[in-house]
């Protein structure tokens, strides 16, 4: 009998062959949206029309993961800092911006309350779908809810600029902020693991090669996905990291974060980072977004998909993702080419 797409790529977390390459999106909020016709706005108060929103767009989609919540990661820096004047704009296109930083001194720290992240509506909703979702499609797809990584989600809640300063001038203040979020986090799924869920799907973005060196990595944003992986595991749960931009040079850190999988930019070399992760770590890439899934044409969707799993998916504990999150443009034709070289591809 075939696999699932769960048991599929939960057998590459694993670090075994699967019957195919495993594949997946990653998040996909922003072009799931767009194709079903609605709005972040809309979804936001609506749990039912969430839910049916994700699960069409899984069927339509086929990735082996489904990401709730995809987009409304920032509601979660809301949730702690209404109280500080922290706000959601709403855009035409694109996932909804926190309106301002809220945290400015180590005194701020103390006016967050972890409590809170339950309070919030759309924290809420999105919560409340996903556990609907995994109910009606779980059993075939891995489902999980989507988060910032707590370096990242930090970093949101202090205004970027200032929070990389502060990785020099304040440490003790960084560190104390990110093990708040770490924390926070923690909270955030506790309910939803222990109602079943079997995946955290963590983006740090901030924590990217582009922005901080391997030595603030390895100091700052390794020590809390370790704190979150680790409870996961202690709960048998699973967590996806995604981390953006060029992180060639501190790839040997990842096992260190004890996720099950670490998703890689376009700009990293998948051969290279498969020669340093082979048999500690299950990895995924990373097929370019725009240059190649929004701008090339099917027939070299698919030759650039079949290059990356020549160059690293051939002996398992490996997944086809996009190097990031996708635009919302992206033609139907290169995603279901995307995934069909995948689903076609047995080993």
């Amino acid at each position: 009998m075939s696999m699932t797409p769960r048991e599929t790529i939960l057998k590459a977390f694993a670090m075994e062959k699967p019957e195919r390459i495993p594949v997946t999106l990653f998040g996909g909020g922003m072009w799931s949206i767009k194709d079903y016709g609605t709005s972040f706005e809309e979804l936001s108060g609506n749990v039912d029309k969430m839910v049916d929103m994700c699960v069409t767009e899984a069927e339509k989609i086929r990735s082996d993961v489904v990401y709730v919540g995809s987009g409304y990661n920032n509601f979660h820096a809301v949730a702690i800092g209404k109280n500080l004047g922290a706000d959601i704009k709403y855009r035409e296109i694109g996932a909804p911006d926190l309106t301002t930083h809220f945290v400015n001194a180590e005194e701020d720290i103390d006016k967050l309350t972890i409590a809170d992240i339950h309070n919030h509506p759309v924290v809420k909703t999105v919560a409340e779908a996903t556990l609907k979702v995994k109910e009606r499609i779980g059993d075939t797809y891995l489902v999980t809810m989507t988060c910032w990584g707590p370096f990242t989600l930090a970093a949101r809640c202090v205004g970027e600029e200032q929070f990389m300063k502060y990785t020099f001038k304040k440490p003790a203040f960084v560190e104390r902020m990110i093990d708040f979020c770490a924390d926070l986090l923690i909270a955030l799924y506790e309910p939803l693991v222990h109602a079943g869920l079997e995946v955290l799907s963590i983006a740090d973005p901030t924590a990217s090669g582009d922005l901080i060196n391997p030595k603030q990595m390895e100091r700052f944003a390794v020590p809390p996905l370790k704190k979150m992986s680790d409870w996961a595991r202690m709960k048998n749960a699973h967590t996806i990291l995604h981390i953006c931009g060029d992180t060639s040079d501190r790839i040997e850190l990842f096992p260190a974060t004890g996720c099950s999988t670490i998703f890689f930019d376009q700009k990293v070399d998948i051969a290279g980072a498969k020669e340093i992760l082979k048999e500690k770590m299950c990895f995924g890439g990373n097929i370019a977004p725009v240059h190649v899934l929004l701008e090339k044409t099917p027939t070299e969707v698919e030759t650039e998909c079949k290059e990356v799993i020549q160059k690293a998916g051939k002996d398992g504990g490996f997944v086809l993702v996009p190097g990031c999150d996708i635009p919302p443009t992206i033609p139907y034709e290169n995603i279901r080419t995307f995934h069909d070289v995948a689903l076609n591809w047995k080993y």
